[in-house]
């Protein structure tokens, strides 16, 4: 509602179920709800609170989040004690986890300050006093963790518009906000709101000035967020909200004003959001219920430790660069793969994307052509030298003048960086890609992709799955075209002294595979002559896909990618029978991406989450699964930055791993959270 001038809070009227008398400890079942009182040198008085402190408190020594609620206009510190069973209640189920609660009470301008520091001359330094007095009187009082990530700050009505303002104004101090039936008003507050009574945006003798208002109203700072500091947002609202009977200012009831929020918020790359409309008005009704639904979304993504990041530098031009591949050589050196869209290291830039070819710490070979080159694998061979697949719209090789569609291409350079051979093939004319590599023993290689094209007799439909294998001299020795009336795809290939493993998906039936629905993974095992020697599916009804494939120490062909937005790990004997499978899930995206064998029978997924597995660093971050030898999980943990990591805007995952001979683990893969450029690779390691 627009809080006319005439209507009191709800709230203030309400009777509050917890009561707490000052300087005195409720010590009923669960947490306790006490009193306090922080300095405020911006005040020059005390800030009042009352402090939710979760079961056990006094038996800890663990750190705990912090919760920052702010009660509406006319209200007390006393209105939020009343979330105090709520917060029991998922504390001892677990659904959040154990927090501190401190309600501020706000009495500056007739309790209707709107959180904000006041230049009327009546005013108050609201704001400046809660987020920066009180929240280091917090820190130095109780057990928190003086991080971001620690700290989510809520509010209702005038409250939800505070808590809405200083999660956007500090996102140096918060993470999250749960903003619930905000009294926000765009572009201004309508002519019988109370924000234009008490002087919150008033500016000397003047009680309400348009000018200060936009100024510190949502829609002045959502173009200046730090992008390196998202905040996640939960709004709620009855759908019983106060309606204006002013035509003119209907378009300011807080179910319309909510949603224009929403609207705005989630076309910011800062800002995640949730919407809710509730049944009831404006008053506990709604708040206390939208209040769990808040924790349950946010609650989770409190952490009092900070997520991990991306070590090391990173590589890339201040264009578009792609990651393509890692690989580990006997003596620790590593060898990355990547398209860059401009010069590296002094390197002349064909044009647009050009493969880049970079021996950690030593050197760097950049070759293209004027159209676009991508690379999606790179493996050490013997000699220190590495060979690197992917595609090309040009004349790589130099024997494909006039070439303008995707041609295959495999290049092989020696220990010091120098290209030795590229071998360009595909269909004329038609579109053909590489995205799986593996070394041959002789030096030679397998590789995976598609055409759309007939390679290999006649093609079956839209795009076939291909797999080839190439000698040490980097001759085609032979192609296989695996496909149905569908588009199919293979994605990774490895291999050993006795088959070779591709993985992929299609979206119809392939030959000697059931179709399962929608997008399906399939896994195939060939001869080494180029001989299919059986095929399965993988997943489920819904779309699913494989994107890589290892052999394990014991034998077992492993494959990763995902199965309905869930990670989905699946493990096969030579002779194809399904032995394991793992599913990782969270509410949001995970797929796997890349796996790797570990010396001791198990594997190492590397892919994405949007969801939490660890401690949540930005919109996608890298998931790293430790599974053993029988598809047991024993480790999960997610690393990143604050914007995306390890996948495209297209939501298609690049990432890959390798194993180092110290049993190490080297991940690149793509990031947004660089300063290099549009998109940059990263090379990290991480141990299993």
């Amino acid at each position: 509602m627009s809080l006319p001038r005439w209507i009191v809070a709800l709230g203030v009227l309400a009777a509050v179920s917890l009561l707490a008398v000052p300087g005195e400890t409720d010590v009923r079942a669960g947490g306790t709800v006490t009193t306090g009182a922080a300095p405020s040198p911006a005040l020059g008085e005390d800030v009042a609170y009352t402090l939710y402190l979760p079961s056990g408190y006094d038996r800890s020594t663990a750190r705990h989040p912090v919760l920052y609620l702010l009660h509406g206009r006319g209200d007390t510190m006393q209105a939020w004690t009343r979330v105090k069973t709520v917060l029991d209640d998922m504390i001892r189920t677990r659904r959040i986890p154990p927090v501190i609660a401190v309600m501020p009470d706000a009495p500056w301008s007739e309790r209707g300050n709107w959180y904000v520091d006041s230049r009327h001359d009546g005013g108050r330094p609201v704001e400046t006093a809660l987020t920066r007095d009180l929240v280091a009187h917090v820190d130095a009082t109780y057990r928190t963790a003086p991080i971001r990530q620690a700290r989510l700050v809520g509010g209702y009505s005038m409250g939800g518009a505070g808590a809405l303002r200083f999660a956007l104004a500090h996102q140096d101090l918060f993470s999250a906000a749960a903003v619930l039936s905000p009294a926000v008003y765009t572009p201004l507050p309508p002519s019988d709101s109370s924000a234009r009574d008490h002087g919150a945006f008033g500016k000397g003798e003047e009680r309400f000035s348009e000018e200060v208002y936009r100024a510190l109203n949502y829609p002045a700072l959502l173009p200046e967020l730090d992008p390196d500091l998202p905040v996640r947002l939960f709004v709620a609202v009855g759908d019983d909200e106060y309606a204006n009977p002013d035509p003119a200012d209907a378009r300011h009831d807080l179910d319309f004003e909510s949603a224009a929020l929403y609207n705005a918020a989630r076309r910011s790359p800062v800002l995640s959001a949730q919407l809710r409309v509730m049944d009831g008005g404006h008053d506990w009704s709604v708040w206390t219920p939208a209040f769990e639904q808040a924790m349950a979304e946010l609650g989770p993504g409190l952490s009092v430790t900070p997520p991990t990041g991306l070590t090391g530098p990173l590589h890339g031009t201040p264009a578009d660069d792609w990651a393509g591949g890692v690989a580990a050589h006997a003596d620790g050196a590593l060898t990355i793969g990547y398209a860059a869209g401009g010069p590296v290291d002094g390197q002349s830039h064909a044009g647009r994307l050009d493969a880049v070819i970079t021996r950690a710490g030593a050197w760097t070979r950049q070759f293209g052509t004027a159209a676009d080159e991508r690379l999606y694998g790179v493996v050490a061979l013997p000699d220190g030298g590495v060979l690197a697949a992917g595609y090309t719209k040009g004349d790589l090789d130099g024997k494909h003048a006039g070439n303008s569609t995707d041609d295959a291409f495999v290049a092989r350079l020696d220990a010091g960086g120098t290209v030795r051979w590229i071998t360009q093939f595909g269909a004329p004319d038609a579109a053909d890609r590489l995205y799986g590599l593996a070394a041959v023993p002789d030096g030679g290689a397998y590789v995976a992709g598609y055409t759309k094209g007939a390679l290999d007799g006649q093609n079956a439909g839209d795009k076939d799955a291909i797999v080839a294998r190439l000698t040490p001299e980097g001759v085609v020795s032979w192609i296989r075209q695996y496909g149905g009336a569908g588009e199919d795809k293979a994605y990774g290939v490895a291999a050993d002294a006795s088959a070779v493993y591709v993985a992929g998906s299609a979206t119809a039936a392939l030959p000697g595979a059931t179709a399962l629905g929608g997008l399906d993974g399939w896994l195939a095992a060939y001869a080494a002559d180029g001989t299919r020697r059986w095929a399965t599916t993988a997943g489920g009804a819904g779309d699913d896909r494989l994107n890589a494939v290892t052999i394990t120490t014991a034998g077992l062909a492993v494959a990763t990618g995902a199965t309905a937005g869930d990670a989905l790990t699946v493990a096969h004997t030579a002779q194809g029978r399904q032995r394991w499978r793992h599913t990782l899930a969270t509410p949001s995206a995970d797929e796997g991406a890349a796996v790797t064998a570990l010396p001791d029978g198990g594997v190492e997924v590397a892919g994405y989450t949007r969801g939490r597995v660890g401690v949540q660093a930005g919109g996608a971050d890298v998931l790293t699964l430790r599974l053993d030898g029988r598809g047991v999980q024993r480790a999960a943990a997610q690393l990143g930055t604050a914007r995306d990591d390890a996948v495209d805007p297209f939501a298609e995952p690049n990432l890959y791993a390798v194993t180092t001979p110290s049993g190490k683990v080297a991940i690149t893969g793509l990031t947004y959270g660089g300063k290099a450029g549009n998109g940059d690779v990263f090379l990290t390691t991480v141990t299993p």
